[in-house]
């Protein structure tokens, strides 16, 4: 498991049995997405527990991230297929209508109440897009920019509107309790417009579990430093996001994300599409392993994947190939040299700020093999990864849910134990834990940070480099 990158693998009906969940934990996955769009409570405690089962077949910790649904917005009924010309006028009203060649119902009042002459409604997956020319009450006048068939209940897109709802709704609530019962390490929010969504889902989830943000809209684009700064981590949710922005825009916009997200020390996940192809082939594209590769050289804590494992006919294959892409980059010649370009200091350094950058540069002049963090919340472990040393980090916890939540974190090997007790037991258990993972070299330095006194959260204010 000594690679930086993590591997996020989605559980669905491809991959769902506690020996499936065990054969894809053993191949590397180092955290699950239980996705709360499909499947019932009862199959994600079924899912979770064979998590938990093949945690401690593997004595390990491994995560969990439970996805919340979000608000789908959908057009109405059409009773048969109908094409649409290029060019026609179309109208889309709030009324409860059939639909047909002129005219479809679009049942949500928050779209007529944002809608603005020339915005632009994208209809299933931006395969067709109508262009706004006039917004009434109950009536929206289009101009149909690129065709197609409509048919019943096909997702919408307003890629230049902020849509005055929440982005949690009832079921989301229901699914975040039900995640947080069952002990969710981390909850993801789907389209998220602005910060305040990402406050309005704190309220419930308060610290008991980490939320990662999922930016999908243009919106959370222009709002992503706020929103990276609230949320626990984010995620480049490129499925939406490519229907609501033009093709060449997503790779620009995915390595903003992804450094801003390293700036603030914000675990970021690169998510959809990246093995597409596996869903129905034993092997990847080309462009689908540069895809892999070009997350990793930008120091994207996890890469993810979604229907190739959930659904697809080769999900152990999928999760070893990634594996394969992750360790080849990360062991190639300018890896290093790559990670260090997009290096930036935080804009209010602290003392673990700085204690961290010395980790950093301690390992640059020294033999280290591994910088160890001692860590109740985790917080320390965030600080090592946000500098991208050239070594792993172990980051030991007495307690189990940080652990978990560190499997998100690059370069973190998590370590569930229990915390020192002074300086000379810190050293023993230091010792210990890194030769039992194999991160220990006789002879050679190792470097720890710990808080002093021990078991105060938020107090690191110690550099020990020992020699086991």
């Amino acid at each position: 498991m000594l690679r930086n990158t993590k591997i996020l693998a989605t559980l669905g009906p491809s991959s769902s049995t506690p020996e499936q969940i065990l054969e894809l934990a053993r191949a590397g996955v180092n955290i699950f997405r239980l996705n709360m769009s499909h499947g019932s409570h009862d199959d994600h405690r079924a899912r979770l527990a064979a998590i938990r089962a093949a945690e401690k077949a593997l004595e390990r910790p491994i995560g969990a991230l439970f996805d919340l649904q979000g608000p789908k917005l959908r057009i109405g009924k059409f009773p048969q297929p109908t094409t649409v010309q290029t060019g026609a006028r179309y109208e889309f009203v709030l009324d409860e209508v059939e639909g047909n060649a002129q005219r479809a119902s679009l049942p949500h009042p928050e779209a007529f109440a944002a809608l603005e002459p020339g915005h632009v409604i994208l209809v299933n997956d931006g395969k067709m897009a109508f262009h706004v020319e006039q917004v009434e009450p109950r009536r929206i006048a289009t101009r149909v920019t690129v065709g197609g068939e409509m048919s019943s209940n096909k997702g919408f897109n307003l890629p230049h509107t902020v849509l005055p709802m929440s982005a949690i709704t009832d079921k989301d609530r229901k699914d975040a309790e039900f995640a947080l019962q069952e002990g969710a390490d981390w909850i993801a929010m789907s389209f998220v417009q602005t910060a305040q969504d990402v406050a309005e889902l704190r309220q419930i989830v308060g610290k008991q579990a980490g939320i990662v943000a999922k930016i999908e809209k243009p919106s959370a684009v222009d709002d992503l430093e706020a929103i990276a700064t609230l949320a626990d981590g984010v995620m480049v949710a490129r499925g939406d996001l490519g229907v609501e922005l033009p093709p060449e825009d997503v790779p620009v916009v995915q390595r903003r994300i992804v450094h801003q997200c390293r700036h603030l020390g914000r675990p970021v996940i690169v998510a959809t599409q990246m093995l597409e192809s596996m869903i129905t082939a034993p092997t990847p594209t080309r462009a689908e392993a540069n895809d892999v590769a070009t997350a990793v050289y930008e120091g994207a804590d996890a890469v993810m994947l979604s229907a190739e494992t959930a659904a697809g006919q080769f999900p152990l294959q999928a999760v070893q190939i990634m594996d394969r892409i992750i360790r080849r980059v990360e062991n190639a010649p300018d890896y290093r040299k790559v990670m260090a370009l997009d290096y930036s200091v935080a804009d209010e350094p602290d003392r673990t700020d700085a204690i961290a950058a010395c980790v950093r540069k301690v390992a640059t002049l020294l033999p280290v093999t591994v910088s160890v963090a001692f860590t109740t919340s985790g917080a320390s472990c965030l600080y090592l990864a946000r500098e991208r040393p050239s070594t792993p980090i172990l980051g030991i916890s007495p307690s189990l849910d940080t652990a978990r939540r560190l499997t998100l974190v690059w370069g973190v090997v998590a370590y569930h134990g229990p915390d020192a007790e002074n300086l000379e037991d810190m050293v023993v258990k230091t010792t210990f834990c890194a030769t039992k993972l194999g991160l220990a070299q006789q002879g050679k330095p190792m470097v720890i940070i710990a808080g002093v006194p021990f078991g105060t959260p938020g107090s690191t204010n110690l550099l020990r480099i020992v020699y086991p």
